[in-house]
């Protein structure tokens, strides 16, 4: 058991805060890329995290596609979000390594990433997202995303 005590039913995970949702809500708040990518934290549950971004010209490579840093980025974002969801509030997050599949392109009206963490370790937390192109209402998936993210023990999540 975790240290409140208490496992999530719906995933299974270990909660370390009762208050993650605050937390992790303003840890994303103060990311100047997400907010420059106009990307919006959609859900998150322990060990779950979803963030879209809408299309927009700037954000886009030479044939009109989605960039692939972009859902890199979200995809980046979303696995170090859903590994965050598990850990104590005095601890904070760094990714250590990511790999990109893409899929197909990201052509469409927004991207949507979904991240779940594989497995928590107390240290290493190794996520995966998929990552969704929507267009005309159809969803297509564009990329798949293996993370590693590290917990920075004692090192609570502060802006600087």
């Amino acid at each position: 058991m975790g240290i409140l005590g208490r496992m999530n039913n719906k995933t299974g995970f270990e909660l370390r805060d009762a208050d993650y949702q605050r937390r992790v809500r303003e840890s994303f708040a103060r990311q100047g890329l997400m907010a420059h990518l106009g990307a919006e934290l959609v859900s998150l549950e322990p060990g779950g995290v979803v963030i879209r971004v809408p299309f927009r010209g700037e954000l886009t490579q030479q044939h009109g596609y989605f960039h692939a840093g972009v859902t890199g980025a979200i995809a980046d974002s979303a696995c170090g979000y859903a590994a965050f969801t598990l850990m104590g509030a005095e601890d904070s997050v760094l990714t250590v390594e990511y790999k990109m599949n893409l899929l197909a392109p990201a052509d469409g009206e927004e991207l949507v990433a979904r991240a779940r963490v594989v497995r928590s370790g107390k240290t290493l937390k190794v996520c995966m997202a998929d990552v969704f192109v929507r267009k005309g209402g159809v969803e297509s998936h564009c990329a798949t995303v293996l993370a590693t993210i590290m917990c920075m023990a004692g090192k609570a999540d502060r802006g600087r």
